[in-house]
């Protein structure tokens, strides 16, 4: 369907890849792997035609559409969200003017014998048969149903884009290239700014009416759920599996395997060599034998092993002190701004050494108990926070409140303590900050990169109150493992708000979801509130 041939790309001398070649079929879902900067987003921009390739080819059938979501999205204009999401069918309409352009041309015409006049029906026949064999849609009907499969109201559709934020307007991108049904949709980090519902409506759509899909992402349940295929990039190569994201994890740790079995004997092979050559260079009876083993080691190819594996890293946080019995007690709480009511008469109590999730729809008023209970906001109602309750708390905006002026080192040395003060390299590098970087001021540091310093930062601290919203959004797999693994060990509470559901599985065992102006207590972890809420749906679908 589509074929990618000897693909090479190189900045400033350094080659990012090279001689990467692979076809896309046309019911491929296929993730695309590997460690941030190994060239993921660059692929993708390249398959979208936004990058060029400093070598190789891309070839793709006449009248191939290719749909592309990048990871952030700058759009200004004054449209409505369903004036902007109309205009995936822009070029249905290009076509149906041009037609009644050219149809009311030939009726004033009179050149009847004329080569224009001819070319002119020629026109109108060619694009009426395209017009005509595309499906019949309603549009209007179309766009209503994906807007609302992807979160927003009704209300919503007349409100000008300019009025979200830039996780909304990637929504609407998002439905623009869903309604435009092309033949191959690349997504980069789609999920990030969504909720659990409209990543579950996301996921059956690119399942059941979706062609080819590329995607890059980091929520480990939504690419196991929707890809059949994986590639890795990584070290300037692929590696191309027929397989998910969790059947590829166990085939490439045989691979590495492999690889460093074979490394360990060529290393043994070539100590062996180089002992000989040292030891016998100056017997003239072994000169033909010491230069036959020299010329053979410059030879010699290097059996590669793929990036180090850093999960035997291990996160420990601090013992928790330990607080009361009840450490958040909320009860009648309400919120509104201005005619806007976040939500009405709110009541939860978390206990001492509980793992609670804050899930629900975005703006159904998570992130706003979260701020209630640090103190931030004003509320009616009564919050109590217990006894010798000492809070961590990790804000969407955690990253702005960084010291600039530090080093990425200085960063977390000054909040390490005890064993953790001689591992910080190893633990700067689990989390993607090796070599030089560690000495980068934090002020030259991107958005993502800030986020992960104030998640290492925020592990370090001794508290028994952790409160983590969205943490997870700028992680790589690796990195949210062992996150992940520090988390399940830590004593302490924890309320977590996230939309990442392979993180909150086996972490979280109490779900209070928050919709419809309340918040709602279920006594399940993830797993079991998802198969509720599906149920849920469908007794809605079937009551409708």
């Amino acid at each position: 369907m589509i074929s990618i041939d000897a693909l090479a790309v190189e900045f400033n001398g350094s080659t990012l890849f090279s001689d990467v070649s692979f076809s896309i079929n046309e019911t491929d879902k296929i993730a695309l792997m590997g460690k941030n900067g190994a060239g993921k987003s660059t692929l993708l921009k390249i398959l979208a035609g936004v990058n060029k390739p400093t070598r190789g080819s891309i070839s793709a059938p006449k009248d191939f559409v290719i749909a592309y979501l990048p990871q952030h999205l700058l759009t200004k204009d004054e449209n409505t969200v369903f004036e902007e999401a109309s205009k995936a069918f822009a070029g249905l309409f290009a076509m149906k003017e041009e037609i009644e352009q050219l149809n009311h041309e030939l009726t004033v015409r009179t050149d009847y014998d004329s080569d224009d006049y001819y070319k002119i029906i020629e026109r109108v026949s060619e694009l009426s048969e395209k017009y005509y064999s595309i499906e019949e849609t309603n549009f209007e009907a179309d766009v209503e149903k994906v807007l609302l499969g992807l979160g927003f109201e009704r209300e919503d559709f007349t409100r000008p884009t300019s009025e979200f934020s830039g996780g909304w307007r990637m929504r609407i991108e998002l439905g623009k290239i869903l309604l435009q049904k092309p033949d191959l949709i690349l997504l980069d980090e789609p999920t990030n700014h969504m909720d659990i519902e409209s990543i579950q409506w996301l996921e059956e759509f690119l399942i059941n009416q979706a062609k080819a899909v590329v995607v890059i992402s980091h929520d480990r349940a939504f690419v196991d759920n929707i890809t059949n295929r994986t590639i890795e990039v990584t070290m300037g190569r692929i590696y191309d599996y027929k397989a998910k994201y969790s059947h590829y994890l166990e085939l490439r740790k045989d691979r590495r395997a492999q690889q460093q079995k074979h490394f360990d004997e060529q290393q043994k092979m070539i100590a062996e060599n180089q002992e000989f050559i040292e030891r016998f260079k100056g017997t003239y009876s072994k000169t033909h034998q010491v230069q036959s083993r020299v010329k053979m080691l410059e030879k010699l190819v290097l059996v590669e092993v793929d990036e180090l594996d850093t999960s035997a890293l291990r996160l420990k946080f601090p013992p928790a002190p330990r607080s009361g019995s009840y450490p958040v007690i909320v009860t009648e709480v309400s919120k509104s701004y201005g005619d806007h009511q976040v939500f009405k008469n709110a009541s939860l109590t978390i206990e001492r050494g509980q793992k609670v999730a804050f899930v629900g729809r975005n703006g159904e008023g998570k992130s706003t108990m979260i701020k209630a209970i640090m103190g931030e906001i004003e509320t009616e109602g009564s919050i109590e926070l217990g006894h010798n309750v000492q809070i961590g708390y990790f804000a969407q905006n955690q990253a702005s409140m960084l010291d600039e002026n530090l080093t990425i080192f200085d960063t977390i040395d000054m909040v390490a303590e005890g064993d953790v003060r001689t591992k910080i390299k190893d633990l700067l590098g689990a989390f993607m900050f090796s070599g030089d970087d560690i000495t980068k001021k934090v002020k030259v540091l991107s958005g993502g990169e800030k986020t992960r310093l104030a998640m290492i930062k925020l592990l370090l601290q001794p508290v028994n109150l952790l409160i983590l919203d969205e943490p997870t959004n700028h992680l790589d797999m690796k990195t949210k493992d062992i996150i992940k693994d520090a988390l399940k060990d830590f004593d302490g509470t924890l309320i977590l708000v996230s939309h990442d559901r392979d993180f909150l599985d086996g972490l979280a065992t109490k779900v209070f979801e928050f919709g419809h102006k309340r918040v709602k207590e279920h006594f399940e972890d993830i797993a079991g509130f998802l198969r509720l809420k599906k149920m849920e749906n469908l007794r809605e679908i079937e009551r409708k």
